[in-house]
């Protein structure tokens, strides 16, 4: 099947012999596609290569065989965010997100709107923890296996003033009084879970809990193998501890 004039995000490339790269894209009409790009490692392919790169947006032709497809033609539709730091390892994280959760060649336009946003967000200054807690909620929404974040699993309203643990099956699950404290870590509150279905920033120390809580929910769907860039992320945090 020919594909022409996709419109797609970058998620990931890779080098593949001495002169090609393996790219992973997010099309808007076919969903996430892998693509040989054959000779684009020659001198004369600058422009080639630049519109490959992790988060440009591109325009495409393709020519799609089985799993992996043949890429044609890509051309940058705009200038990727200039992301440092925190913000660059965010996309990282999300691009790997993205890459291991949404099927091949499985069309997802809610996905694509989704991960426009985020990547515009990412080079604003709304707090990245917001931003990616967001992205993550779309992101299951997005492919099916999203929760009703305002009632738990026995249908009742969340209580803003208790924890919660989100069983990715059943969704919330409201914690006793008496758990450790390890389970009450790891648990969300049901402010920063209202917060988070109505779409408005919770306070700092409900984000914080939403962390952990939605971890457990990808987890499940990532099959207990864990991302790369988590652990990056951990080993940032350690390094930022005061010694």
């Amino acid at each position: 099947m020919r594909v022409e004039n996709e419109s797609a995000f970058v998620l990931h490339a890779r080098p593949w012999r001495e002169t090609s790269l393996l790219v992973e894209v997010l099309g808007e009409r076919h969903g996430r596609i892998g693509l040989l790009a054959r000779g684009v490692q020659g001198p004369k392919r600058h422009a080639l290569r630049a519109a490959l790169q992790p988060l440009q947006y591109v325009r495409i032709d393709y020519l799609l065989r089985g799993e992996l497809g043949r890429l044609l033609a890509a051309e940058a539709l705009d200038v990727a965010p200039r992301l440092s730091g925190d913000a660059m390892l965010a996309a990282f994280y999300v691009n790997e997100l993205v890459t291991r959760l949404a099927p091949r060649q499985d069309p997802h336009p809610e996905l694509f709107g989704h991960y426009a946003r985020v990547r515009t967000r990412l080079a604003t200054s709304e707090p990245l923890a917001w931003t990616l807690r967001r992205f993550e909620r779309d992101l299951l929404l997005a492919l099916g296996v999203g929760l009703d974040l305002r009632h738990d699993a026995d249908g009742m309203s969340l209580d803003p003033a208790a924890r919660y643990r989100i069983d990715p099956e059943q969704g919330p699950l409201r914690l006793l009084s008496d758990r450790g404290h390890g389970e009450r870590s790891a648990a969300a509150t049901g402010r920063g879970l209202l917060a988070l279905a109505d779409d408005r920033a919770p306070p700092p120390e409900d984000l914080a809990c939403l962390r952990q809580a939605l971890r457990a929910v990808l987890s499940h769907h990532l099959c207990a193998r864990g991302l790369k860039s988590w652990e990056m992320m951990g080993e940032a945090r350690r390094l930022e501890r005061p010694r």
